[in-house]
C-alpha cells in the first residue's frame, strides 16, 4: 500500500466493475496518470483478489451479477483489516434514495454515471488525502496490512483480543463474557502461539497494528 498524499507515490486501486468497456477506459486512464489499477468483474471476485492483495482505495459499480456492489462492500467492511479501505460507488442509478443508500451501505463517495474522467480523478484523490490524514492523525504513515498467512482467529478469540487490546484483564474479560477465567486465559495463550507475540502487550499491539480495534 501507498499513500499519494503521504509518500509522494501513487496509489493502487481496485476497480469492481461488470462493464468491460467502462473498465478499460477507467483503468488506461487511471494508469495515464501514474495509478496502479486492479479489476475484478463483480463482488466475488473482488473479494478474492482481496485475499492477495491490499489496495488504497475502491471504485465499485452498484449493479453486477454473482454479488452487487453495496453486498460486496459490506463484506468488505465487515474485515477488520479492510474496513477503512474508501469506497467510491460508481452507478447509472442517480435518484436521490440510490445516493443515499449507497453511503448508507458503507460508500464513501457516490459516482453517478456517465461521469467525467476528471471530476472521477478528483474525487480519487480527495479520499487518499482524506484517509492519509486520519492515519497520520493516528500517528501512523499508512494503515497495516492484513494479518500475517496462516493467522486464524476465531469469532471467540477476535472478540477477545479486543478486549486485550482496549487493557481489560483476563478476570475483567471473562465477566465481560460470562465465562470462566481460566476459558478467557486459554484464548490468550492459544493467540499468543497463533501470532507469535510473548505477552499480552505484544498481542495487545498486534490486535492495533493489524486493525482489530
Amino acid at each position: 500500500m501507498t499513500f499519494e498524499a503521504s509518500s509522494g507515490q501513487k496509489a493502487t486501486i481496485l476497480l469492481v466493475d461488470d462493464d468491460p468497456n467502462l473498465v478499460l477506459l477507467v483503468k488506461d486512464y487511471l494508469e495515464m496518470q501514474g495509478y496502479r489499477v486492479l479489476t475484478a468483474a463483480h463482488g466475488n471476485e473482488g473479494l478474492a483478489i482481496l485475499r492477495q492483495h491490499t489496495p488504497d482505495l475502491i471504485i465499485c459499480d452498484v449493479m453486477m451479477p454473482q454479488m452487487d456492489g453495496y453486498s460486496f462492500v459490506s463484506a468488505v467492511r465487515q474485515q477488520a483489516h479492510l474496513s477503512w479501505l474508501p469506497v467510491l460507488f460508481l452507478s447509472a442509478k442517480g435518484q436521490t434514495h440510490d445516493r443515499i443508500k449507497g453511503l448508507q451501505t458503507g460508500g464513501d463517495v457516490y459516482l453517478v454515471k456517465p461521469f467525467e474522467p476528471d471530476e472521477l480523478l478528483a474525487q480519487i484523490q480527495a479520499l487518499l488525502k482524506q484517509t492519509a490524514r486520519l492515519w497520520e492523525a493516528q500517528g501512523r504513515q499508512a494503515p497495516p496490512g492484513p494479518p500475517p498467512p496462516g493467522v486464524e482467529l476465531t469469532p471467540t478469540e477476535t472478540r477477545i483480543l479486543q478486549y486485550v487490546a482496549r487493557g481489560m484483564s483476563n478476570r475483567e474479560i471473562a465477566a465481560e463474557l460470562h465465562v470462566s477465567q481460566r476459558t478467557v486465559e486459554s484464548h490468550v495463550s492459544n493467540m499468543l502461539g497463533k501470532t507469535g507475540c510473548h505477552n499480552r502487550t505484544e498481542l495487545a499491539r498486534w490486535a492495533i497494528d493489524y486493525h482489530y480495534v
